[in-house]
């Protein structure tokens, strides 16, 4: 797969069998992080082996904790309780999750350090959590543009922050957690909606104590500085950003039926299955249990008719990785599928907007693109395009499903960077039946 520039999924058969989700990504990132902050041994189960995750383990290590991994998935990770200077620049790959949150993490610590990406981590905005984290007490020195990396922070001496988002962002809230957590006073954050919490889940699982209440739409968490983790063991859930591939393709290739195992069920990162069902498609969930902290279970998808619906704005915290394969889904309902609400993909690992723009064009679909908003008009989808990925998983892995149901083959470029969130896709997609190759 690591060879491979260009992958064509071609229309064929109806599409069988049960697959496991690969370990969430989020999860991983926080997992082998808060690992390496905490005093001792944590013990990881299920962890996802993609590119961005193992660049996150690679700085963990080089923060000076003992990183190891002992077999698939399994891995450990023993923390001398808190991050030490490191030698050498922290490379974060295309990690944006990971080079954040370590920021964050760091800046809590006496640390001098640089961290870099590759090129289009480089162009992805930084301000966001620099800005705040600078309130905080932390400092930035910029090598080039004082939003984009490399930068080089000099942490440690925090005070705490009283700090409320404008547009929620579990990134955001998650530096300022980890900063907060070696900072005097409490940390104090309020977002307008609620946004992924698995940041303050792991943290009460490593010993700290978080309060969240509701406010608004939203919700404010409360951290007091000067709480110490304790390595803990994790188990990683299923990813059900990845788990919505394979469950697309069971709803648009005619007469599928496809089960992903072990997919996490936090309400917070549902959304994208709740539209699904607004929609008509025909979802089950079997086997729901209680692993690591989160609900998981098995979920079925079965080819369905599906209708055009208005995604309601407040569900982008909860979906926003998952608008390309909604895109990509709604090219074969009936009717407009209007997505608002989501200029945040525009600063993703893409301008995934303009990207899901073009390629479904190219393929003979009907989009209208907003400055923060997608319509997609369903109807036969011709294919028979390359479409340009701009190195973007998502985009390459949404366009391939979309081959599968499409009337011509499909091409995407730079396939290779599927492996920074989802390695052995395509072998999981030809064990359902996927002419993908």
């Amino acid at each position: 797969m690591a060879a491979a520039s260009l992958l064509t999924a071609r229309p064929g058969a109806a599409l069988s069998g049960t697959v496991t989700a690969p370990g969430d990504k989020s999860v991983s990132h926080r997992a082998l992080i808060l690992g390496g902050m905490a005093e001792g041994v944590t013990e990881i189960e299920g962890l996802l082996e993609g590119e961005d995750i193992l660049a996150t383990a690679r700085a963990v290590a080089a923060f000076g904790a003992r990183v190891a991994r002992l077999g698939p998935g399994q891995w450990i990770v023993t923390g001398q309780g808190g991050f030490r200077q490191p030698d050498s620049v922290i490379d974060c790959g295309n990690a944006g999750t990971g080079v954040r949150l370590l920021i964050g993490a760091a800046a809590g610590y006496p640390v001098t350090v640089t961290f870099d990406g590759d090129a289009s981590l480089r162009k992805r905005p930084m301000k966001r959590i620099t800005g705040p984290l600078t309130g905080m007490g932390a400092r930035f020195e910029w090598q080039d543009d004082p939003d984009r990396l490399p930068l080089r922070l000099t942490g440690g001496k925090l005070k705490g922050l009283t700090f409320t988002q404008a547009v929620a962002s579990a990134q955001v809230k998650s530096a300022l957690l980890l900063a907060g957590l070696n900072a005097s006073g409490d940390t104090d954050i309020t977002e307008p909606e609620r946004s992924r919490d698995h940041t303050e889940r792991m943290l009460r699982a490593f010993g700290a104590a978080v309060r969240v209440r509701e406010e608004g739409q939203g919700w404010r968490m409360r951290l007091a500085g000067g709480q110490r983790l304790s390595g803990t063991p994790v188990s990683v859930p299923g990813d059900p950003s990845s788990a919505a591939f394979p469950l697309a393709a069971g709803l648009i290739v005619p007469g599928s039926a496809v089960t992903v195992e072990n997919v996490m069920l936090n309400p917070l990162r549902t959304g994208l299955f709740d539209t699904w069902r607004e929609m008509g498609a025909d979802l089950e969930v079997t086997n729901r249990r209680e692993s690591g902290g989160e609900t998981v279970g098995d979920i079925t998808a079965r080819y369905s008719s599906l209708t055009g619906v208005v995604v309601p704005e407040a569900r982008a915290a909860s979906m926003i990785d998952e608008y390309p394969i909604l895109a990509a889904t709604a090219a074969f309902a009936s009717g407009r599928t209007v997505m608002r609400g989501i200029g945040e993909m525009r600063v993703k690992e893409s301008d995934r907007i303009a990207l899901m723009a073009r390629g479904l064009m190219a393929c003979g679909v009907t989009v209208e693109e907003e400055p923060e908003g997608l319509i997609v008009t369903g109807g036969p989808v011709q294919g028979g395009a390359t479409i340009e990925t701009a190195h973007d998983h998502r985009i390459a892995m949404s366009h391939l499903v979309l081959g599968l149901a499409a009337a011509r083959p499909v091409t995407v470029r730079d396939a290779e960077m599927i492996a920074t969130s989802f390695p052995g896709f395509v072998a999981l997609m030809q064990g359902l039946g996927a002419d993908i190759g």
